[in-house]
């Protein structure tokens, strides 16, 4: 039997029992009606998301900067939500009885995606604390745990990248992300914690005593719904492209041996 065989038949193996080191319970399905519903559901919110933050009443404060409200919370918390992931994701690789390379994938694709969240977070608060504060940036608790949040996963991507086996570069990057993921609740609560310019929790403020009320309570609570709907899609997507990206590497490695092995009786 040929190695090129062997890979093969390897390969349908993980496909039709469900091993663990096969494509896992997202790879099979990331292309077929469920995840076309999921994203038809996000594309809807995100729609009805944009709509209702249009429509939003300019406020004295603020102006039509207030309604950032539809947007900047959501994507907050698809960071948040993307993160823990990625920490969930490790724990089950590092748990000998759940190990795969399928929850590799999943920490990896969900870093990559609350990466572009935790920007999309910095961008649309640097917006709103322009109109609010007078200026960009501050070196506020909030906006510094944000960066310094951004910074870490980008550390965790990039130590992703360096050559290692699959399991070495798997086990350190579960080893970091279990690390990184202790900002994210200092974040979250950095504005209950600590005096800081950034207004305190958006739900803690929903009260009919608060300006938080009405329309932009729904905006913000239809928001948090677009942008968890489009991490979970997009989440399903990436993870897709990384198995087919793993399975390409595999077969190319395993066409390499068949070919060197046929050089070698040749010689």
């Amino acid at each position: 039997m040929t190695t090129e065989t062997s890979t093969s038949d390897i390969a349908e193996k993980d496909r039709s029992t469900g091993d663990p080191s096969g494509p896992g319970p997202i790879g099979p399905t990331s292309g077929g009606p469920l995840t076309l519903s999921l994203g038809l559901a996000a594309m809807v919110a995100l729609g009805a998301t944009l709509v209702l933050g249009l429509t939003l009443p300019a406020t004295v404060e603020q102006g039509d900067y207030s309604r950032l409200i539809a947007i900047h919370p959501g994507v907050a918390w698809a960071s948040y939500i993307a993160f823990g992931m990625t920490a969930l994701a490790s724990v089950l690789w590092l748990w000998p009885r759940t190990r795969s390379g399928h929850w590799d994938r999943v920490a990896g694709a969900s870093a990559e995606i609350g990466v572009v969240f935790t920007a999309l977070t910095l961008a649309t608060g640097s917006i709103w604390g322009r109109a609010t504060w007078g200026v960009w940036w501050v070196w506020d608790a909030r906006l510094t745990l944000s960066a310094l949040m951004l910074a870490l996963y980008l550390g965790y991507l990039a130590l992703r990248r360096v050559p290692a086996s699959p399991d070495v570069r798997a086990r350190r990057s579960a080893v970091t992300a279990l690390l990184a993921v202790t900002v994210v609740p200092l974040n979250h609560f950095a504005v209950t914690w600590w005096r800081t310019l950034h207004q305190g929790r958006s739900m803690a403020q929903i009260d009919p005593g608060n300006d938080l009320d009405g329309a932009f309570i729904g905006a913000m609570l239809l928001g948090l719904l677009a942008m968890t709907l489009v991490y979970a899609w997009l989440l399903a997507q990436r993870v897709r492209v990384a198995r087919l990206e793993d399975e390409a590497e595999e077969a190319t490695l395993a066409q390499a041996i068949v070919e060197r092995r046929r050089e070698a009786a040749v010689v």
